[in-house]
């Protein structure tokens, strides 16, 4: 987090700082196959970590809790939390002290304070303090705008500012390929790829298809009247792994006899990711790609269209 000074000396002091939860700690695990030279060595290093998860070793994921050390990442659909604090450091009295926050963003300013009103007075080593929550929707840089006045015990009226930068990054990255059969059907593939530096438990993916097409799910594997995801039980997706999910749609009846309006469709459906992470915090995000584009329950929405 970039920071802005005044060098004017103020009788109060300005200190913001993020709040985030503690992370997982992360490991990285070394696998060889029972039959390599060194057997069952790697795997009982392994089991004997007392920082791994007993019976998920190969999670990356360990059992013990890591502080944050710095400002780290902000992804979308993240909720930003801010501690602000003023500090009288001086010796006298400061009245009508008035605190303001503003996020600028590249397309909008939000005041987020809790109260804009005054205080009336500040005695000495006394502070004014205010929580700040925003919910992050769009991607790239933001600017926390902390803005202070007050007026001396002599009447005089100071102004100062302090200004936070930080980065917002996307959490996934999707990519769409249409296929088109000889028939009517045109099969989806979804490329997603999990850009963070956390692992990620994918929930849930599904397509919801516009009113014109009927969609059939091609991730499963039959076994008897049960259908087993073909990506297991453990449905994990480590950082910069990507996944591809597969579906067909086909254009319901009573459109499928007018290929004319068919053709001419350009939307065919909706791409919904529900996603955890660490700590089971809930996020949702929606991404503007053709519209809008989530433990942390976290949701991905896309809007797609044939391109074909």
């Amino acid at each position: 987090m970039d920071v802005t000074q005044t060098k004017q000396e103020h009788l109060l002091a300005l200190k913001v700082m993020r709040l985030t939860k503690p992370t997982l700690f992360t490991n990285l695990p070394v696998t060889c196959e029972d039959r390599d030279l060194p057997g069952d060595s790697f795997g009982q290093l392994m089991r004997d970590d007392p920082s791994t998860i007993k019976g998920a070793e190969i999670l990356m994921l360990g059992e013990m809790l890591t502080l944050p050390q710095n400002f780290g990442n902000i992804f979308l659909g993240e909720t930003f939390s801010s501690y602000i604090s003023v500090h009288n450091d001086s010796n006298q009295v400061v009245k009508d002290i008035l605190v303001k926050a503003d996020l600028q963003t590249s397309s909008q300013r939000l005041n987020l304070s809790a109260s804009n009103s005054a205080v009336g007075e500040l005695k000495p080593e006394c502070c004014i303090d205010d929580v700040i929550h925003h919910e992050v929707k769009e991607i790239g840089t933001h600017i926390l705008v902390c803005a202070v006045s007050y007026t001396t015990q002599y009447g005089e009226k100071l102004y100062f500012r302090k200004f936070f930068k930080f980065q917002v990054l996307k959490p996934l990255d999707v990519k769409t390929k249409f296929y088109n059969a000889e028939t009517d059907e045109v099969f989806l593939e979804a490329q997603i790829q999990n850009i963070t530096t956390s692992p990620m438990f994918m929930e849930k993916v599904s397509l919801e298809p516009s009113m014109m097409y009927n969609v059939t799910e091609l991730n499963t594997v039959a076994y008897g009247d049960d259908g087993e995801s073909t990506f297991g039980k453990m449905s994990y997706l480590q950082p910069m792994d990507t996944r591809q999910y597969l579906y067909c749609l086909k254009p319901k009846p009573e459109y499928a006899e007018k290929a004319g309006v068919i053709k001419g469709v350009t939307v065919i459906g909706k791409l919904d990711i529900v996603w955890k992470t660490n700590l089971g915090e809930k996020r949702e995000a929606t991404d503007q790609s053709a519209a809008k584009n989530g433990s942390r329950v976290r949701r991905h929405q896309t809007v797609f269209g044939d391109d074909s």
